[in-house]
């Protein structure tokens, strides 16, 4: 089933998420509801957050982007109550864009290499050391799952050239290409 996308805006979006119980009901089908979501979006990852609930979950399908970023081949990753152990000093700075803002494009700092631990929808744990592109992408979701977004990461002047956008997003009148919750609406 498509989620609604929640838009810039939306409280959920601010809330730090609450850790997802190992006896979560329907888990699964959350898992690929956010995945059928994230693909009718196109977008490369979808954090709980975004369709309104704050569990730390999150999906990732970087397979897309394979030809520009080989470390993205097949990098496709259900994240249940990640944790990052480890991230790199070395952080390279690229633009990024996020589904909950629809038009909002801005270069964000990220640290190049990351070790993370989490379950994935089975609930079995892994440790895994993530760079490149993959890194850039986990580490976008995981932002959602503290009640951060993208342009809290750019300077005070980005946010101020982006108001008009943000206040669009919040008021419900920006364009997107999917199934959006926005505050205005």
């Amino acid at each position: 089933m498509i989620l609604p996308v929640y838009l810039y805006g939306q409280p959920v979006l601010r809330q730090k998420a609450e850790e997802v119980p190992a006896d979560y009901p329907n888990l699964k089908q959350l898992v690929a509801d956010m995945f059928e979501t994230m693909y009718r979006a196109e977008g490369v990852g979808l954090a709980a957050p975004q369709v309104g609930l704050s569990l730390r979950l999150l999906v990732i399908d970087a397979d897309v982007l394979k030809d520009d970023f080989p470390e993205c081949k097949g990098f496709k990753r259900t994240m249940v109550n990640p944790v990052f152990l480890e991230r790199s000093p070395e952080e390279v700075s690229m633009e990024e864009g996020c589904l909950s803002l629809p038009g909002v494009h801005e270069k964000v700092a990220r640290s190049t290499r990351i070790r993370v631990r989490y379950f994935d929808e089975e609930m079995k744990e892994h440790e895994e050391v993530i760079e490149g592109w993959a890194a850039r992408v986990v580490q976008h979701e995981c932002e959602h799952l503290e009640g951060h977004v993208f342009i809290d990461n750019v300077s005070a002047i980005r946010r101020q050239l982006n108001k008009g956008k943000l206040n669009s997003i919040i008021k419900g009148t920006a364009r997107c290409s999917y199934r959006a919750k926005a505050v205005g609406k």
